[in-house]
């Protein structure tokens, strides 16, 4: 299996939006960050033909972003994945990994430092974001066997504007 981690676009300052009074995990996508983002994901589709299954963490900004990507694919489902969240347990995601064992390609949306924490835990067992994905950035893993620490490949990186060049 592949997994596709993308991280979320660019999302509102997390110091302005605090002043409408709403919570961090209502923050959305700005204006610039939903372009940028169609335009990464025409980038995506050019390296990964399709994806079987995406998820995405629960928070606005995440399944915004999520939104983008599977319009990209063709209107797919974007599945809500706690796991994502930030402050989860890899032991989690790993469980909702090897759930979709049938899908050849993966796709998760998530957050820094919590998405690359997953990423350096999958390559290298170690529970700390030692692979740093920028907004709108992706990397793509191959699992090998059961998801766990240690069971990934690094196939590549590659960050937002290497995408958009892409997707051209």
């Amino acid at each position: 299996m592949h997994l596709l981690a993308i991280r979320h676009a660019i999302a509102e300052e997390r110091e302005e939006f605090a002043a409408s009074g709403r919570g961090d995990s209502e923050r959305p996508l700005t204006k610039h960050g939903k372009r940028q983002m169609k335009r990464v994901a025409s980038g995506l589709r050019r390296v990964v033909k399709s994806i079987d299954v995406l998820g995405a963490s629960p928070l606005v900004r995440a399944q915004q972003t999520a939104s983008i990507v599977a319009e990209a694919y063709g209107e797919m489902a974007v599945a809500t994945v706690p796991s994502l969240a930030p402050d989860s347990e890899p032991e989690a995601f790993a469980a909702w990994l090897g759930r979709q064992r049938i899908a050849e390609v993966v796709g998760a949306v998530g957050h820094d430092p919590h998405l690359g924490m997953l990423v350096t835990w999958l390559l290298a067992g170690r529970m700390e974001p030692r692979v740093d994905i920028e907004k709108g950035g992706a990397v793509l893993l191959e699992v090998e066997g059961a998801p766990g620490a240690s069971c990934a490949t690094l196939l590549w990186a590659l960050t937002p504007g290497m995408l958009v060049r892409l997707g051209y």
